[in-house]
């Protein structure tokens, strides 16, 4: 594919997912505007994408500092939101900050986002969210998390309605084998691949590399929209 003259936006593209979909698009001849918490893993990001990336720092919990980086952005083609912060607690956690993190780190930040870009946004671009692919399979002690997921998926085909004929669809990972995990304690992370290894069809965890592929059809097939792709290697059917 061939992204010649479109821009794309990732929030969240200084790492991860979002930074390995930043680097396809940009192979393709797009330009990219990456945004993340992280200035520094941003400025790596940008020297190893090349003149054809620039960067900003932007924290989707606060929606003035989501409204001031896209100010910075006169018209965007595409834009996908992998960016995200939360814990995963048992609904009855005393903690209500915590059971409610997924909604606000997860649900409310790509609000945020798509709210100020929509005005941006080319009348045929589109924007892919990002849920998970707890939403149709929830694991035992998180049942806030997999309403996020959901909640994000109903929100993007509702998102599809009032953006058209710009489009907008959901991507929905298992679990990826990358950069998120690889910051985890190497038992945890172990255990995790060990769960999606015997959880899944394909029996294994997925790549970057394969999530990313899977956004860039979402954001440029262009009689695709109000869907939810589970890119999750059949875990959500076992």
């Amino acid at each position: 594919m061939r992204y010649d003259d479109k821009t794309l936006v990732v929030i969240g593209g200084g790492s991860g997912i979002g930074l390995a979909t930043a680097k396809a698009f940009v192979e393709g001849g797009g330009s990219v505007v990456l945004g993340g918490r992280s200035s520094g893993r941003l400025e790596v990001a940008c020297e190893g994408l090349g003149a054809n990336a620039r960067a900003a720092a932007v924290d989707v919990f606060d929606a003035r500092s989501v409204a001031a980086f896209f100010d910075r952005i006169e018209r965007l083609d595409h834009l996908f939101t992998p960016a995200a912060s939360y814990a995963i607690a048992p609904f009855d956690h005393p903690d209500e900050a915590a059971i409610a993190s997924p909604f606000d780190g997860k649900f409310w930040g790509q609000v945020r986002c798509v709210r100020a870009a929509a005005p941006k946004l080319a009348p045929d671009g589109s924007v892919v969210l990002m849920s998970g692919a707890a939403s149709a399979r929830p694991p035992k002690g998180a049942a806030l998390y997999a309403a996020a997921n959901g909640a994000i998926e109903a929100f993007g085909r509702g998102l599809a309605v009032d953006l058209a004929p710009a489009r907008v669809n959901v991507i929905a990972p298992g679990t990826i084998d990358g950069d998120l995990w690889a910051r985890r304690p190497a038992p945890i992370r172990d255990a995790a691949f060990a769960g999606q290894a015997a959880g899944s069809l394909v029996g294994r965890p997925g790549t970057e590399a394969e999530i990313a592929q899977a956004v860039l059809f979402l954001l440029t097939n262009g009689f695709t929209t109000g869907t939810t792709l589970f890119t999750d290697g059949g875990y959500s059917l076992r």
